[in-house]
């Protein structure tokens, strides 16, 4: 007979050696640690720069890794045996000194914890256990085995608070970041980032971004307001960080252009033609990408001039709320569409990417008349999620923090999954979000 679900089965606490590797930007990972070890568990921070080191707060847990990138598996290796690791914790999956330690840790059977950012972003994040977006377990899983699992709890899902952004604290802890990887970086002279671009690029785009998001808000003000206000159907095309590892290990492009030829070109052959195409960027975009050069010369070379619009970050409920359809690679807003009950086409590999609410039409063909979700299946998706891998809170700000770790440590200490304890009926009761006027 199943246990309540108050009562999650853990393993001994100080049985648990736990191995944190990098993280998200800011404190998190040191306040995370700090209550793991608080739990009786013994607790290890690798740290591969300078960047990593200023959020560790706890000197003589911290192991600085000045090696080579070729070093680093047999150092992994290394490490989980003389600290006797039983699990290992990190922020993504794919980065390479991630994605060797993964495959190391499951062939010695250590627990993996991989956290991301929300498949519901900006007001959940995500916990799951050996892999997320394309590696996560939801990629196998179908809507009918998650109904199946929903049928042992009675619990309603959720609603967003009615305002919570983590944006600006985003922002500036990337910022301070990589000020201390470009000018504290000494004792890490070996350290190689896992984007193209060098730390110094990457702190000049995020100080820019800090600087400039005045003008940005107003230029997407003005934008969305001339959308809003222009009386004619649309559609949107969501847009991704190019150096995203979603967008760069699970779909079929190496760069947003090609997307946006695609996306354009199906529009342009598709489409009625009193309707738009609106490109709304990704809230992050720091112009690394030359997005707004590459949709000029596409809507001219494709006869579309006055009927395709750009729109800078910021949020998207306003401009999803008369869309006809949206369109994306495998960007998580398209939870928000979905929410909606708008048709929704994707490219890339996604966990929502289930063919009870995702289109198979051909784009033009899509454009032309899309094919409207099954709303009920994807209400049920949602609330596994909730149920499951969705945890309310962010990274970045105080407040953020303090909601995701009254609930988070307990799942990691746990013996299952969230999946697993769901299905077995042990999942611990899930924190019903405040609503903010």
């Amino acid at each position: 007979m199943p246990r309540s679900r108050g009562q999650m089965k853990q393993n001994a606490p100080d049985s648990r050696v736990f191995l944190f590797l990098q993280g998200p930007h800011g404190p998190f990972f040191h306040r995370l640690g700090t209550m793991l070890r608080r739990a009786g568990s013994t607790v290890w921070r690798v740290g591969f720069n300078a960047g990593d080191r200023a959020f560790w707060f706890h000197p003589r847990s911290y192991i600085p890794y000045r090696g080579k990138a070729d070093d680093w598996a047999q150092t992994f290796i290394n490490l989980i045996e003389e600290k006797n690791v039983t699990d290992i914790v990190l922020y993504g999956d794919v980065r390479p000194i991630h994605a060797n330690a993964v495959a190391e840790a499951k062939r010695r059977g250590i627990t993996v914890h991989v956290f991301e950012e929300g498949y519901m972003r900006p007001y959940w994040v995500t916990y799951e256990r050996n892999g997320t977006n394309g590696n996560s377990r939801l990629m196998d899983m179908s809507v009918e085995q998650m109904q199946t699992a929903l049928a042992l709890s009675d619990m309603e899902a959720p609603l967003p608070p009615g305002h919570w952004g983590d944006m600006r604290q985003h922002v500036f802890y990337g910022a301070l970041y990589h000020w201390f990887v470009m000018f504290r970086n000494g004792d890490y002279r070996n350290f190689q980032p896992h984007r193209s671009l060098t730390v110094v690029h990457e702190f000049k785009l995020y100080l820019q971004r800090l600087l400039l998001m005045p003008l940005h808000t107003l230029d997407r003000v003005q934008a969305t307001l001339r959308i809003r206000n222009g009386g004619f159907p649309y559609h949107l095309a969501l847009l991704q960080l190019e150096h995203d590892s979603s967008f760069q290990k699970h779909s079929p492009f190496t760069s947003m252009t090609e997307f946006l030829e695609l996306v354009i070109k199906g529009f342009a052959q598709g489409a009625s033609g009193h309707h738009h195409l609106v490109i709304k960027a990704h809230p992050l975009e720091d112009g690394r990408s030359p997005i707004r050069r590459t949709i000029r010369a596409l809507t001219q070379e494709h006869g579309l001039k006055g009927r395709v619009h750009y729109v800078r970050g910021g949020k998207l409920a306003q401009l999803l709320n008369d869309a006809r359809s949206a369109v994306t690679v495998n960007s998580t807003a398209a939870q928000q569409v979905l929410w909606r009950g708008i048709p929704l086409k994707v490219f890339g590999r996604a966990v929502f990417a289930k063919p009870e609410f995702v289109s198979d039409q051909p784009l033009p063909d899509f454009f032309a008349g899309a094919s409207r979700p099954d709303n009920k299946a994807y209400k049920d998706y949602r609330r596994y999620l909730l149920e499951t891998s969705q945890l309310p809170g962010g990274f970045y700000s105080a407040r953020g923090r303090r909601q995701l770790l009254r609930q988070v440590v307990d799942m990691m200490l746990s013996s299952e999954d969230p999946y697993d304890a769901l299905a077995s009926g042990t999942a611990a009761p899930r924190q019903q979000l405040r609503l903010v006027n």
